[in-house]
């Protein structure tokens, strides 16, 4: 199968090329000019019109847009709020119009988007929930219907709905377990938000069992399937490294430190991967105990603290 992957030089993007080149796959990354890994092919880009790489998706069996500027970027001025849509929207239609333009066209199309779509409050969320009205619900919205039309052209579209991805060597985890390591950890807030979470492995073995699913199309939440507040996830986390978790960080700090972005601490919706179970997809890791102790082991099968 050939692959083609906006958004592969970053750590999803490296996960899920690895994935693919193990399996004997051929991937091609759209970049502006960063390294891919060995064995996959860089497609120069400037993400945002189909000029000199266009023609490449008549190669393609799947293509899959994972670009977009990282939320954890401080501060959320308006100028980087734009820079979230931009970044999303703009590869997003690039990569429809090359679609549009192609005389082969791929059979299966991967959006990526995010968990906040069903906002920052209510009960458990499944894929049928309507979206929010809060900025990050409506730029999941935005970011999904910029690549509405592979659809209309017979395409097999998958929209992944991903709660933060905890890896080694990429994402969040590393700054979120920075408190608890310096023996400061304990709940953000109250600790009663929602926590949304899923291991590397199973976003990765979740995108691959949707792309081989010939059934699969439409809305997944890319969730662990077992719920955890904010308390219960960082308890699980101080459990794993050996450290005291005792120190609630007050919600007017964070709102003061961090300005809007406080939103994604403070804030949470549970959810639930309904279609993604449903459609016969396993979970390798679904607590986050189990989970956080995979990742902080260390290669002799010791947690490194």
């Amino acid at each position: 199968m050939n692959v083609l992957i906006a958004g592969g030089s970053g750590f999803l993007g490296r996960a899920l090329t690895k994935s693919f080149l193990s399996d004997g796959h051929k991937v091609f990354i759209l970049t502006r000019g960063a390294r891919v890994i060995d064995g996959a092919q860089a497609v120069l880009w400037d993400a945002k019109t189909t000029s000199g790489w266009g023609g490449i998706v008549n190669e393609m069996d799947a293509v899959i847009h994972l670009a977009g500027k990282s939320l954890s970027s401080w501060p959320w001025t308006e100028s980087t709020k734009r820079n979230f849509h931009d970044s999303r929207i703009m590869p997003g239609l690039a990569l429809a119009q090359a679609i549009l333009e192609a005389t082969q066209r791929p059979r299966i199309f991967v959006q990526a988007s995010g968990i906040n779509h069903y906002g920052l409050s209510g009960g458990l969320a499944d894929e049928s929930m309507l979206p929010a009205d809060d900025f990050l619900a409506q730029l999941t919205v935005k970011w999904e219907a910029a690549t509405q039309s592979v659809e209309e052209l017979g395409v097999r579209r998958i929209i992944v709905r991903t709660a933060p991805v905890l890896a080694k060597d990429g994402g969040l985890l590393s700054l979120m377990a920075l408190p608890t390591r310096l023996f400061a950890g304990g709940p953000l807030g109250s600790g009663r938000q929602a926590m949304p979470w899923i291991h590397v492995k199973d976003w990765v073995g979740g995108v691959r069992h949707l792309l081989e699913c010939e059934d699969a199309r439409g809305v997944y939440n890319l969730v662990a399937p077992v719920p955890a507040s904010n308390a219960e996830f960082n308890r699980a986390l101080a459990d794993v490294l050996h450290r005291p978790y005792w120190f609630p960080t007050p919600a007017i700090l964070l709102r003061i430190l961090l300005g809007e972005m406080s939103v994604l601490i403070l804030h949470g919706r549970f959810s639930q991967p309904k279609r993604l179970t449903q459609s016969g997809y396993r979970f390798q890791f679904s607590a986050a105990h189990e989970a956080l102790s995979d990742l902080f082991k260390n290669v002799k099968g010791e947690i490194n603290p």
